[in-house]
């Protein structure tokens, strides 16, 4: 009888240890679980200058966010130092990958071997960052932009007297556009067909320096110009407020580049002749899917969508670049209104 007693005692110590250990681990599980580590992704705009940086951003954190990744957003105001500092400071919060727009192409060096130094690989977005170990660029082809421009103006103006503006010095993408642009216009120029009267940088793509340059140049060539190569929606609106004072606007073509809602209404009512329409919403979406997959360890190799290598002063950094197209009044509704780009009310108004 003793000998039960004890052995049914055992065997309830036993018992007790056992759910013991078990409801032990149970904590540690949920812990474990609830303590994975979030991705954080740092994202350094240079500007928030024009209204297409404000649907990078928006269309960038909302799909790392769907993916569970957490962005920490900082917009330099192109400001080459303030942005260096705010990269500085995403390194030193841990971000997982850093997503650069970079001002100035340039300066980003020392900021990538830091990154790398942390284990932190860089992605370059839209705008190439030049002479550094970027580990990935992801952009539109901007040669292919130019292009677009150049094949538009010259195909609506092939003979007469043009102005040409570029990009800012400091965006590497400037000099991509112009180069596809030239690519139609250098021809023309050869035959004497096309006179350049005009051609300078426009610093900080600002639309009040575009203005200004534009009005020197009126005043240089006594109005007379036919074809103006804008590189994108913002200096437009800015070329196209010298030509209003000279009363010749809607009578000289300009093109742009963004399909900002200014630009399309301005190409509505004749003032822009066509703009470069760039789905950031896929660029945006596509580099939020490979930042995280960069932070949880894939290989640049391993990413699905990486189509090239461009040459960035350094070395040939892994690509992926989306097809960017033409949009003039012709196909404005299907092009940016069937898209979801604009509804037709933001375009046309209420009616």
């Amino acid at each position: 009888m003793k000998k039960s007693l004890l052995r049914i005692v055992a065997i309830f110590i036993a018992i007790t240890f056992i759910i013991g250990i078990g409801f032990a681990f149970v904590p540690n599980y949920v812990k474990a679980k609830s303590s994975k580590k979030q991705i954080k992704i740092g994202l350094s705009l240079a500007t928030l200058q024009e209204e297409r940086w404000h649907k990078d951003r928006d269309e960038f954190v909302k799909a790392a966010t769907k993916l569970g990744a957490k962005v920490l957003v900082q917009a330099a105001n192109m400001d080459d130092v303030k942005q260096k500092e705010q990269c500085e400071n995403l390194i030193s919060q841990g971000v997982d990958v850093l997503v650069i727009v970079p001002n100035n192409a340039e300066v980003f060096t020392s900021i990538i071997d830091e990154a790398h130094k942390a284990g932190i690989p860089v992605i370059s977005y839209d705008r190439l960052i030049r002479n550094a170990n970027v580990d990935l660029y992801i952009s539109f082809d901007n040669i292919k932009v130019g292009e677009l421009q150049g094949k538009y103006l010259t195909t609506k103006v092939p003979k007469g007297n043009y102005f040409v503006f570029r990009g800012a010095p400091t965006d590497n993408n400037a000099t991509l556009f112009y180069q596809g642009a030239m690519k139609y216009i250098k021809p023309l120029v050869k035959s004497g067909k096309v006179k350049v009267l005009f051609d300078q940088p426009v610093k900080d793509w600002k639309p009040e320096e575009a203005m200004r340059l534009c009005e020197n140049a009126l005043t240089a060539a006594k109005n007379n110009v036919q074809g103006i190569l804008a590189p994108n929606d913002g200096t437009a609106g800015g070329i196209i407020q010298a030509l209003k004072a000279q009363g010749l606007a809607g009578k000289v073509v300009v093109t742009g580049q963004d399909a900002d809602l200014a630009a399309v209404k301005r190409i509505i009512e004749g003032t822009q002749t066509m703009t470069v329409f760039k789905d950031v919403r896929l660029l945006a979406k596509k580099a939020a899917e490979v930042a995280v997959e960069l932070a949880k360890g894939k290989k640049v190799s391993q990413l699905k969508g990486v189509n090239g290598k461009v040459y960035n002063g350094k070395i040939n950094v892994p690509s992926i670049l989306l097809t960017p197209v033409a949009v003039d009044k012709s196909n404005i509704d299907k092009v940016l209104i069937k898209s979801g780009w604009f509804t037709k009310e933001q375009v046309y108004g209420k009616k």
